[in-house]
């Protein structure tokens, strides 16, 4: 009988034991950080684990349901932050990336424009380049033709020669004026000088030598059309010949009969219109 109820006690007690050890570990107040506490992703407090050891030690084989589930809330729970945490995060790196792709793709088509530009730019300040060169260029040769525009040269002389008391023109004189002034239809720029010599004395011989004169001038205006004002006469008279006088003869010989020297001098009008129409550069598009 004694035997009986010192077994029953003892059977009490162990079964007392596993609900004491959970009440004593679920009241068991958690333990206190010293300082300040530190913060994490979350930005809460870090979970504290239970350092409580009950009478089964860390691993209670008979913990409950709701024990264990209040256990594992606070984990679960912050879990769960964490994978909002991370997804915002990873939206938010997302939108970040897209945001600098999408910048980086602005600046890239600025650049091109840029560059585009200035390559525009470039072209056009040689062509201006090329057109101020080939303007100055102009300039200075109508600077010299301008110089040179009263300045005229001889290139042609024509010798028509009169019997003695006549002036009207001989078929061989004719054929030197045609060969002489055909060419000066299509040209600008020159003036035809023409004197006559005459024999004979004072007055009589100056009036004879502007009598065949005139008879040049008239065939040059009438059959070649070529204008009056091109046109210089003079009559000389008996005049000592330019040939006779650029050889320094002490006694220039006088002519005999009657003489037209027709000469043809030329400027560089011709050359002043052909600079004129040269063509511009063409400016790139």
């Amino acid at each position: 009988m004694k035997n009986r109820t010192i077994f029953v006690l003892l059977l009490a007690v162990i079964m007392a034991l596993p609900a004491l050890a959970q009440q004593t570990s679920s009241s068991q107040p958690a333990a206190q950080t010293t300082g300040s506490a530190a913060t994490n992703a979350t930005g809460k407090d870090p979970l504290q684990p239970d350092t409580h050891e009950g009478f089964w030690g860390r691993l209670n084989p008979f913990a409950r349901k709701k024990y264990v589930q209040r256990q594992t809330d606070p984990i679960r729970n912050r879990i769960n932050e964490l994978d909002e945490l991370t997804a915002s995060n990873t939206k938010a790196i997302k939108d970040t990336d897209a945001r600098a792709q999408q910048g980086i793709q602005l600046a890239s088509a600025k650049a091109n424009e840029a560059d585009q530009h200035a390559i525009e730019a470039g072209n056009k300040a040689q062509a201006a380049q090329q057109t101020a060169d080939q303007a100055h260029s102009r300039l200075n040769n109508v600077e010299k033709v301008v110089t040179n525009i009263d300045q005229y040269q001889p290139t042609t002389q024509t010798e028509i020669l009169f019997k003695p008391g006549q002036t009207v023109l001989s078929k061989n004189a004719k054929a030197a004026l045609d060969d002489m002034a055909t060419p000066l239809k299509s040209q600008r720029g020159y003036v035809v000088e023409v004197q006559g010599f005459s024999s004979g004395h004072g007055q009589t011989a100056i009036s004879n030598s502007q009598k065949m004169a005139e008879s040049v001038v008239r065939y040059l205006v009438l059959n070649h059309d070529i204008p009056v004002y091109r046109i210089y006469l003079v009559g000389m008279g008996n005049a000592p010949t330019p040939a006779t006088a650029a050889a320094g003869e002490a006694k220039p010989k006088r002519i005999t009969g009657g003489r037209v020297e027709v000469s043809l001098l030329k400027n560089n009008l011709e050359q002043l219109a052909s600079t004129s129409t040269t063509p511009a550069v063409t400016q790139p598009k």
